[in-house]
Protein backbone atom coordinates (compact mmCIF):
# COMPACT_ATOMS: atom_id res chain seq x y z
CA UNK A 1 0.00 0.00 0.00
CA UNK A 2 1.56 3.44 -0.61
CA UNK A 3 1.45 6.43 1.45
CA UNK A 4 -2.46 7.71 0.70
CA UNK A 5 -5.95 7.95 2.14
CA UNK A 6 -7.78 5.57 -0.16
CA UNK A 7 -7.98 2.01 1.92
CA UNK A 8 -8.55 -0.75 0.37
CA UNK A 9 -11.71 -2.73 -0.50
CA UNK A 10 -12.77 -4.08 2.95
CA UNK A 11 -13.92 -7.42 3.58
CA UNK A 12 -17.23 -6.70 5.12
CA UNK A 13 -16.96 -10.52 7.55
CA UNK A 14 -16.64 -9.89 10.84
CA UNK A 15 -13.03 -11.91 12.54
CA UNK A 16 -13.39 -15.34 13.75
CA UNK A 17 -10.19 -15.31 16.07
CA UNK A 18 -7.38 -13.03 17.08
CA UNK A 19 -5.51 -12.88 13.98
CA UNK A 20 -8.57 -12.01 11.66
CA UNK A 21 -9.03 -9.08 14.62
CA UNK A 22 -6.26 -7.17 14.33
CA UNK A 23 -6.85 -6.12 10.44
CA UNK A 24 -10.37 -5.81 10.55
CA UNK A 25 -10.85 -3.33 13.46
CA UNK A 26 -7.78 -1.78 12.33
CA UNK A 27 -9.57 -1.10 8.95
CA UNK A 28 -12.90 -0.37 9.94
CA UNK A 29 -11.28 2.26 12.59
CA UNK A 30 -9.37 4.43 9.71
CA UNK A 31 -12.83 3.92 8.07
CA UNK A 32 -14.38 5.59 10.90
CA UNK A 33 -11.80 8.16 11.16
CA UNK A 34 -11.41 8.83 7.87
CA UNK A 35 -15.43 9.28 7.62
CA UNK A 36 -14.42 12.13 10.04
CA UNK A 37 -12.79 13.93 7.44
CA UNK A 38 -9.74 12.90 9.14
CA UNK A 39 -6.45 10.82 7.69
CA UNK A 40 -7.79 6.88 6.93
CA UNK A 41 -3.59 6.35 7.62
CA UNK A 42 -3.51 8.10 11.00
CA UNK A 43 -7.33 6.26 11.62
CA UNK A 44 -5.10 2.50 11.07
CA UNK A 45 -2.08 3.90 13.28
CA UNK A 46 -4.81 4.49 16.17
CA UNK A 47 -6.66 1.31 15.60
CA UNK A 48 -3.76 -0.60 15.70
CA UNK A 49 -2.25 1.09 19.00
CA UNK A 50 -5.47 0.47 20.34
CA UNK A 51 -4.88 -3.02 20.33
CA UNK A 52 -1.47 -3.05 20.97
CA UNK A 53 -0.26 -4.31 24.27
CA UNK A 54 3.42 -3.04 24.09
CA UNK A 55 5.29 0.05 22.70
CA UNK A 56 5.55 -0.26 18.81
CA UNK A 57 8.04 1.38 16.98
CA UNK A 58 7.35 3.70 13.84
CA UNK A 59 8.41 0.84 11.79
CA UNK A 60 5.39 -1.53 13.26
CA UNK A 61 3.11 1.69 12.57
CA UNK A 62 4.50 2.51 8.83
CA UNK A 63 3.52 -1.23 7.95
CA UNK A 64 0.45 -1.25 9.56
CA UNK A 65 -0.72 1.47 8.34
CA UNK A 66 0.82 1.34 4.85
CA UNK A 67 2.17 4.56 5.61
CA UNK A 68 5.86 5.71 5.15
CA UNK A 69 8.47 6.52 7.91
CA UNK A 70 7.97 10.45 7.21
CA UNK A 71 3.86 10.10 7.01
CA UNK A 72 4.56 8.07 10.34
CA UNK A 73 6.30 10.96 11.86
CA UNK A 74 4.04 13.72 11.03
CA UNK A 75 0.61 11.88 12.28
CA UNK A 76 2.71 10.60 15.55
CA UNK A 77 3.32 14.09 16.16
CA UNK A 78 0.14 15.17 15.50
CA UNK A 79 -1.09 12.17 17.56
CA UNK A 80 0.75 13.31 20.32
CA UNK A 81 -0.41 16.73 20.30
CA UNK A 82 -4.16 15.92 20.75
CA UNK A 83 -3.66 13.29 23.18
CA UNK A 84 -3.84 10.10 21.37
CA UNK A 85 -0.23 8.97 22.12
CA UNK A 86 3.22 8.98 23.97
CA UNK A 87 6.12 8.85 22.87
CA UNK A 88 8.41 6.29 25.09
CA UNK A 89 11.58 4.59 25.47
CA UNK A 90 12.41 0.98 26.16
CA UNK A 91 15.81 1.06 28.43
CA UNK A 92 19.24 0.99 26.54
CA UNK A 93 17.48 1.69 23.07
CA UNK A 94 17.93 5.27 21.24
CA UNK A 95 14.94 4.53 19.22
CA UNK A 96 10.93 5.64 19.89
CA UNK A 97 8.30 4.02 20.65
CA UNK A 98 4.68 4.93 20.92
CA UNK A 99 2.22 4.21 23.50
CA UNK A 100 -1.55 4.75 24.31
CA UNK A 101 -2.60 5.75 27.83
CA UNK A 102 -5.64 3.07 28.95
CA UNK A 103 -7.80 6.14 29.05
CA UNK A 104 -6.64 7.87 26.25
CA UNK A 105 -10.57 8.52 26.26
CA UNK A 106 -10.40 10.65 29.79
CA UNK A 107 -7.05 12.52 28.02
CA UNK A 108 -9.24 13.12 24.96
CA UNK A 109 -11.71 14.94 26.85
CA UNK A 110 -9.15 16.83 28.79
CA UNK A 111 -7.81 18.33 25.13
CA UNK A 112 -11.50 19.31 24.20
CA UNK A 113 -12.11 21.14 27.46
CA UNK A 114 -9.00 22.99 26.55
CA UNK A 115 -9.95 23.45 23.06
CA UNK A 116 -13.09 25.04 24.51
CA UNK A 117 -11.91 27.45 26.33
CA UNK A 118 -9.49 28.93 23.72
CA UNK A 119 -12.29 29.11 21.69
CA UNK A 120 -14.32 30.86 24.62
CA UNK A 121 -11.04 33.64 24.83
CA UNK A 122 -11.49 34.33 20.64
CA UNK A 123 -14.99 34.90 20.65
CA UNK A 124 -14.57 37.44 23.61
CA UNK A 125 -12.40 38.89 22.46
CA UNK A 126 -13.70 39.59 18.92
CA UNK A 127 -17.09 40.67 20.61
CA UNK A 128 -15.47 42.95 22.65
CA UNK A 129 -13.77 44.53 19.22
CA UNK A 130 -16.51 44.49 16.79
CA UNK A 131 -19.82 46.35 16.97
CA UNK A 132 -22.82 45.02 19.27
CA UNK A 133 -25.53 44.28 16.04
CA UNK A 134 -25.42 42.39 13.17
CA UNK A 135 -24.91 38.38 11.69
CA UNK A 136 -22.05 38.69 12.57
CA UNK A 137 -21.89 39.53 16.18
CA UNK A 138 -24.78 36.93 16.87
CA UNK A 139 -22.58 34.53 15.09
CA UNK A 140 -19.45 34.99 17.11
CA UNK A 141 -21.78 35.84 20.45
CA UNK A 142 -23.55 32.32 19.68
CA UNK A 143 -20.14 31.09 19.53
CA UNK A 144 -19.05 32.18 22.78
CA UNK A 145 -22.34 31.06 24.52
CA UNK A 146 -21.80 27.17 23.29
CA UNK A 147 -18.42 27.46 23.79
CA UNK A 148 -19.55 28.39 27.89
CA UNK A 149 -22.32 26.17 28.02
CA UNK A 150 -20.14 23.03 26.85
CA UNK A 151 -18.01 24.16 29.38
CA UNK A 152 -20.36 24.29 31.98
CA UNK A 153 -20.53 20.38 31.12
CA UNK A 154 -17.08 19.53 31.64
CA UNK A 155 -17.15 19.00 35.28
CA UNK A 156 -19.68 16.53 35.52
CA UNK A 157 -18.71 14.84 32.33
CA UNK A 158 -15.31 14.19 33.80
CA UNK A 159 -16.79 13.01 36.98
CA UNK A 160 -19.53 10.81 35.18
CA UNK A 161 -16.59 9.70 33.25
CA UNK A 162 -14.63 8.52 36.28
CA UNK A 163 -17.88 7.03 36.94
CA UNK A 164 -18.75 4.94 34.42
CA UNK A 165 -15.49 3.78 33.76
CA UNK A 166 -15.62 1.91 37.53
CA UNK A 167 -18.62 0.43 36.66
CA UNK A 168 -16.91 -1.31 33.39
CA UNK A 169 -16.41 -5.41 33.46
CA UNK A 170 -14.32 -7.05 31.40
CA UNK A 171 -15.54 -9.32 28.26
CA UNK A 172 -19.73 -9.56 27.58
CA UNK A 173 -19.77 -5.46 27.29
CA UNK A 174 -22.68 -4.81 26.25
CA UNK A 175 -24.37 -2.04 24.21
CA UNK A 176 -27.07 0.57 24.93
CA UNK A 177 -29.17 3.18 23.26
CA UNK A 178 -29.75 4.67 26.59
CA UNK A 179 -26.39 7.14 26.81
CA UNK A 180 -25.11 8.34 29.91
CA UNK A 181 -27.45 9.96 32.48
CA UNK A 182 -28.60 13.54 32.09
CA UNK A 183 -27.05 16.12 34.29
Amino acid sequence: MHDHDEPPVPDLTEPRDRAELEPWFVERYAQYWSSQGLSAIEGRMVGFLLLSDRPVSADELAAASGASRGSVSTYTRRLIDIGFLRRVRRPGDRSHYFVMDADVWGGFLDNEHAYLVRQRELASTALALMPPTGPAHERIRNMHGYMEWLLGYYGTLRSEWARHKEGLEGPGLTETDEGPPRP
